[in-house]
């Protein structure tokens, strides 16, 4: 895959995992966990999700090279400009669908469903992409690398602290915990099935394209060893 269509693939990918961020947001059910900070923090101040989320973004970056040292690859620094175009897209949906207010429970669970499904879209575009990892990512890389530990399991702890953090902040401020809900744990759950599945999917896709090849090559052949016996 050349260049230019990774970063193409990544960027369809950040704008999918902001509009799953914000139609979870939207849904009125709880946030992604990665989000519930700035989300909280938006409610407060007079800033919005995407501008608390690059700053947020950019802490876990500056974090990075600390925790890593000379291992710290200099491509990475592509996360800061990459953060900056996704906290944007964030903040252009939350204006899209600033009128969205679903009413019935049912409608509040068809846009957290598919603010999930945009997640898994955006994330496994973003992996397929190879360009960079996103901060909240990356930090965990950076945390699993220097400690040697297992990613997946970082990953959901490191997630259930920015929620626990999330859920202080909004007791504090407001006496009472909002955006988190059972849409939290939802996204949580949902996303890495979703991801999972989706590479599964396009795997079968790519083998199945293979094999066809291959017949392809076996027919040529045949048809080429024919045509020189004749």
């Amino acid at each position: 895959m050349n260049v230019m269509k990774r970063y193409c693939i990544f960027l369809i990918g950040l704008t999918f995992m902001a509009l799953g961020i914000v139609l979870i947001i939207k849904s009125a059910l709880g946030t992604s966990p990665i989000s519930s900070v700035p989300y909280i923090l938006s409610l407060e101040f007079p800033f919005t999700v995407g501008e608390f989320n690059f700053v947020f973004s950019t802490l876990m970056f500056l974090l990075q090279p600390v925790i890593l040292g000379k291992r710290f690859e200099r491509v990475q620094i592509l996360q800061v400009p990459m953060t900056f175009i996704f906290c944007a897209f964030i903040d252009f949906f939350m204006y899209i669908f600033a009128g969205l207010a679903p009413q019935a429970y049912y409608q509040h669970l068809i846009v957290l469903l598919l603010g999930c499904l945009s997640m898994g879209i955006g994330v496994t575009c973003e992996l397929l992409g190879r360009v960079v990892m996103l901060p909240g990512e990356g930090l965990v890389y950076a945390i699993v690398t220097r400690w040697k530990l297992d990613f997946g399991r970082t990953k959901v702890i490191f997630d259930w602290s920015l929620v626990a953090v999330a859920a202080l902040l909004s007791l504090y401020y407001f006496g009472e915990i909002y955006g988190i809900r059972e849409g939290t744990l939802i996204s949580a759950l949902s996303t890495g099935i979703l991801v999972k599945f989706f590479m599964n999917t396009l795997l079968k896709i790519r083998i199945k394209r293979i094999g066809k090849l291959r017949q392809q090559c076996r027919v040529n052949r045949i048809n080429k060893i024919s045509t020189q016996a004749e």
